[in-house]
């Protein structure tokens, strides 16, 4: 149950019943929020890591060495996938950039890195066991 902390006073005779009240339920849950976000953790940039990586899975999608697919430009192969952060900006010279994708385009047989988000119009023609 939360209440309004205050100094006693002796000016005020209602300030002790005041104290004593317990607070609304919109303003206790405004409160909590607050004393949450200015409460440090044990583990504070959990829940952001977690969610960062469903994030980054789901922007990799499928792919996963050995995947041939189709992403409407080229017939690709997966060679690798860097998930590692900072290997990525290396490799892809981008600073936002969460994970790299070495593909092999079967066409030209060029390979090079891609940092795509996996799409809607993406299809998987062979997967890997």
């Amino acid at each position: 149950m939360n209440r309004i902390a205050q100094a006693p006073s002796s000016t005020t005779p209602d300030s002790a019943k005041f104290a004593t009240e317990p607070l609304p339920a919109v303003a206790a849950a405004a409160l909590h929020r607050l004393e949450r976000a200015f409460t440090p953790s044990t583990n504070p940039d959990s829940t952001h890591d977690e969610a960062l990586r469903r994030v980054v899975a789901e922007q990799i999608g499928p792919r996963e060495p050995g995947v041939v697919y189709y992403d409407g430009d080229s017939l690709v192969q997966v060679r690798a996938v860097v998930t590692d952060p900072s290997e990525a900006r290396r490799i892809l010279r981008r600073r936002s950039a969460q994970y790299a994708i070495e593909i092999i385009d079967l066409h030209t047989g060029d390979s090079r890195f891609t940092g795509a988000v996996w799409t809607g119009s993406d299809r998987v023609l062979k997967a890997v066991a």
